[in-house]
């Protein structure tokens, strides 16, 4: 069954859902969050993969054996955006909200065999590999998603005015790329992939992400109980953080993106400061962590290859990112929903397509959470 066939909360004609509560005021009413993952694994995976070919016999073949792939260019085939060879990268970054195995019991709710893409972001590397953009692609951004044919061959229909997510749940990594180029007009060079598991372990691994938050913090549906100060927070509480929506600020997904680039930044800091070359066991310890994370791209899936892209990404620290939501406006029909603002969203594709700082004029005037100060670096 597709996305948009499966009641979630907050759907449209699903008992209790409301419109915008403050009678047009642009924020959206909070609902309940079951499904939410942040992508950012995918960089520290990324930043403690620098072993390259030093992992010698057994050691280097487990890795291998570790990384889950998906044959994008296979399954997509020639329908795609030119692929540009100015120097830059674009790679979707995705969350993976399975309930299978021990992401259930991190996640909650029922394993139902399904996943969704709840996080997305498109990490734009810039030539010279110095610094990058990351644009956060809202979930319940209503989307035209184009047919497309999965990683088992499968066709899927087109459809108008479903959610973002929906292209993920109904088709798999290749219909969510397939889905994120028909909307930028970008092809996307690479592909990762992070479950509610693997991103907890991920965090344990590096010892922590230290962050600051300016208000205390309380979600039931989370389970996270924050006081205002500087946290070290373990793994289990960093997925509450990315998770967090209704106890900080106006309770909107866009909010919760908030919270979510800002924990990246920390996470970026804090695989900067780790040194983990300085212990081999620690060090394989965290690459056997980050390959059994991740499900990427065919191009990726070797140690090599996840090493050649850690290499890439070794210079950029948070100073050196620029982290936006790709422009929005709520939808005036539901509140719970939003719509991709075109004209500057224009501004970014085509920053991004140029190789661009991404023009401040993009995010003026559109829809925004309440949470971007509550976070920040430890």
């Amino acid at each position: 069954m597709s996305a948009e066939s499966t009641p979630e909360p907050g759907t449209p004609g699903e008992s209790g859902t409301t419109g915008p509560h403050d009678g047009g005021s642009g924020r959206r009413t909070p609902r309940s969050g079951r499904r939410k993952a942040l992508l950012a694994t995918a960089w520290a995976a990324a930043g403690v993969l620098v072993l390259g070919g030093t992992g010698l016999g057994y050691l280097y073949f487990r890795l291998n054996d570790n990384i889950a792939s998906v044959d994008i260019n296979q399954a997509l085939g020639s329908d795609r955006p030119l692929d540009v060879d100015n120097g830059s990268q674009d790679i979707l970054v995705l969350g993976s909200d399975s309930r299978s195995g021990g992401n259930k019991k991190l996640g909650g709710g029922a394993d139902d065999g399904s996943a969704r893409s709840d996080t997305a972001m498109i990490l734009h590397v810039h030539e010279g590999h110095k610094k990058a953009s990351v644009v956060s692609i809202p979930r319940d951004t209503l989307v035209e998603r184009p047919a497309c044919t999965d990683a088992e061959g499968v066709k899927h229909a087109a459809a108008d005015g479903v959610m973002f997510n929906s292209a993920y749940a109904t088709g798999g990594a290749a219909c969510a790329v397939k889905t994120v180029e028909s909307i930028t007009g970008i092809r996307m060079d690479h592909y990762i992939e992070v479950d509610f598991k693997g991103f907890r372990k991920l965090i344990d691994g590096l010892g922590g992400v230290e962050v600051t938050t300016t208000e205390d913090i309380s979600d039931k549906e989370s389970h996270l109980e924050l006081e205002a100060g500087t946290h070290r927070l373990t793994g289990e509480e960093s997925l509450a953080l990315v998770r967090t929506r209704h106890g900080v600020g106006d309770g909107s997904d866009l909010g919760r993106i908030q919270l979510q680039q800002a924990f990246l930044k920390a996470l970026v800091d804090q695989v900067e400061e780790i040194g983990v070359l300085t212990s081999p066991k620690k060090l394989f310890d965290l690459a056997d962590t980050a390959t059994n994370a991740v499900t990427t791209d065919s191009d990726l899936d070797s140690v090599d290859g996840l090493a050649s892209f850690a290499n890439g990404l070794k210079r950029i620290g948070s100073s050196n990112m620029s982290l936006v939501t790709m422009p929005v406006q709520y939808d005036p029909a539901d509140g719970n929903r939003v719509l991709l603002d075109k004209d500057k969203a224009r501004l970014v594709w085509d920053a991004l397509k140029d190789d661009r700082a991404i023009p401040k004029a993009a995010g003026k005037g559109t829809a925004t959470g309440d949470a971007k100060d509550v976070v920040s670096p430890g």
